[in-house]
Parts: structure tokens; C-alpha cells; sequence
């Protein structure tokens, strides 16, 4: 059993979701805590989150894996909707009384990777055109997706030397590229790395085979390579 518990930050990176998440869940019985003798340290038992997901995130993952219809409600045809549905993310999140700098960068957050996908794929989806967008401000969390061309396709036009996903993302949010068409696309992925960077936001995104984790307040990247290859892009913002 005791080789069966993860420290909360292992949790989060096991679950690609925030420290602070993790303490929200706790408190409000959606995921509790382990507490060894009354301690003040949370553990977290590994089949306990095996069992935990989010039925946004499922449904974006299946859809990005597999290419099956997505559900209307979250089905972006072209960034005019995608920009409506992205205002009322705003609105909602206003709603709910968020403290208004986290509130405004979410929304920025969600739009610089939304926008990325049109500006990525425009005129050369692969297969399905526009995104997946879904929100839950309850449960913390905005998630999208799309079944574009995807990181490593679009900067080898520029950086052909780059040979897998794990290093395309890398480039993707950490250096500056040409302001030109089509270097220009994607650098705003750097801004979404300085937000995440500086506040109590999580991410996670998926491009082909490679997984990037961010954690609020550090700027350090997390890039590993996962079990399934994706088409396209496939993010969640956790908060």
C-alpha cells in the first residue's frame, strides 16, 4: 500500500493537473486526501486517481485519438465561433466571482492555443476542421483541441531539422521565431508559457506523441513522450 501513495506533486504530474487543484478537490470531497496519522502532508493513492478524469478532457482526448464526431456544444467550425464561445467562457468565469487578473489571463491563455490551431491548419486540415472547446469553471478547467497538422509539421518549414515531437514542442514554447509567415505561427506559445509561468495556472498539452506539463508559478517544462500519438493538439488549462 505505502508504495501505492503519490505526494501531491506527484498527483498533480500524474493527473497533469495543479498543486492547487489537487487542494480544491480535497476540500470539496471531489478527490480526498490521504493523511498519514493526522499529518498535515496530502498522499494520494494511485488507483484513486486512475479513477479520476474529467469528462471534458475524456471526450477531447477521444476525439483528437480517434476523429469521432464531436459533440455540437463544443465544436468550433471556424475561430468567428470560436471567438463567441471564448467570450463566454469570459463571461462565465465572471460569474462566478474569479479574482479579475487570473480571470483575463485564462481567457488570453485558452485564446493564444485556440487561435493557434486556425492560424496552424488554414486551408490544410488534415482531416476535421476546427476545434474542440470546452469549459468547466466549477471544476477548474478549460480544454481544447484540435486534429490539425500539429507542432513538429509546422515548424520544420522553418527548423527542418527538428526530429520528434518531444523537441518540436520545446522549441514551440521556449524560442522566438521570425515574425514572417509562417514562423510567425505558433509564438504565442510563448506567451502561454509566461502566463503559466507566473500564476496558479496548470497545463497540459499534447502534440503527435509528445506531453508538456506546466505547474503555476515555474516556468520549468515537463516534456516527456506518451503512451498514444495524437493529430493535432490537445491542451488543458487547469486553474
Amino acid at each position: 500500500m505505502e508504495n501505492d501513495l503519490l505526494t501531491i506533486s506527484e498527483a498533480a504530474e500524474f493527473i497533469g493537473v495543479s498543486i492547487d487543484t489537487l487542494r480544491r478537490w480535497d476540500k470539496s470531497g471531489k478527490l480526498l486526501a490521504i493523511r498519514k496519522e493526522g499529518g498535515k502532508h496530502r498522499y494520494y493513492a494511485r488507483r484513486d486517481l486512475e479513477l479520476v478524469g474529467s469528462d471534458i478532457f475524456k471526450t477531447a482526448s477521444e476525439w483528437a485519438f480517434s476523429g469521432q464526431d464531436i459533440p455540437e456544444e463544443f465544436y468550433c467550425t471556424n475561430s468567428a465561433i470560436f471567438q463567441q464561445r471564448l467570450s463566454g467562457l469570459q463571461k462565465a468565469l465572471i460569474r462566478s466571482g474569479s479574482e479579475e487578473e487570473p480571470l483575463s489571463l485564462i481567457v488570453a491563455v485558452a485564446g493564444e492555443i485556440g487561435n493557434n490551431s486556425y492560424d496552424h491548419n488554414l486551408g490544410n486540415w488534415p482531416d476535421v476542421s476546427g476545434t474542440f472547446f470546452g469549459y468547466g469553471v466549477k471544476e477548474g478547467e478549460v480544454v481544447l483541441a484540435d486534429r490539425g497538422l500539429g507542432i513538429l509539421h509546422t515548424l520544420k518549414k522553418v527548423k527542418p531539422d527538428l526530429v520528434n515531437h518531444q523537441e518540436a514542442l520545446r522549441v514551440a514554447f521556449t524560442e522566438i521565431i521570425s515574425g514572417r509567415a509562417p514562423e510567425a505561427r505558433g509564438n504565442g506559445l510563448k506567451f502561454v508559457r509566461s502566463v503559466v509561468g507566473k500564476h496558479q495556472i496548470g497545463l497540459f498539452f499534447q502534440s503527435g506523441d509528445a506531453e508538456l506539463r506546466m505547474y503555476g508559478k515555474s516556468l520549468d517544462l515537463r516534456i516527456t513522450r506518451g503512451p498514444n500519438m495524437i493529430r493535432g493538439c490537445l491542451a488543458r488549462i487547469t486553474f
